[in-house]
């Protein structure tokens, strides 16, 4: 399988909230890179508490995915729309009551072996509080 392969693997997986089989494509100690993160979460188990968060607080499919890989097979850029609702407020950010939002982003993934080592992701954090505020 390819690294476009596994990249399309693991997204189709968190449009399908297949979150073990998100898990099942990642490195044991994967290099998690969110947008606007002090520090990145390292290791499955960090990543697990990180989908369980999201799980919690939003509702999301990705849409318009376009994906671009580069001819060493390790890297995979992505880009998408975000089609949200806002569940359960987060510390920081606004009081959440169902507001819905649709927001561009991307995600870099770096994979090796198989296994997705990597995963950066940005959006425009300014624009998705307007939205939702």
């Amino acid at each position: 399988m390819t690294s476009l392969d596994i990249a399309k693997q693991y997204y189709d997986s968190f449009n399908r909230k297949n979150w073990q089989g998100m898990l099942d494509l990642l490195a044991p100690n994967v290099r998690h890179e969110p947008n606007q993160a002090d520090e990145p979460r390292i290791g499955i188990e960090k990543f697990t508490e990180f989908l369980q968060g999201m799980e919690d607080a939003y509702e999301e499919t990705l849409t318009d995915m376009v994906f671009f890989s580069e001819p060493n097979d390790t890297r995979v850029a992505v880009e998408f729309v975000v089609n949200g609702i806002y569940k359960k407020g987060e510390e920081g950010f606004p009081v959440a009551h169902g507001q819905s939002y649709v927001l561009p982003a991307a995600a870099f993934l770096e994979i090796k072996e198989g296994k997705i080592n990597r995963v950066t992701t940005y959006y425009n954090l300014t624009l998705w509080i307007k939205l939702v505020s």
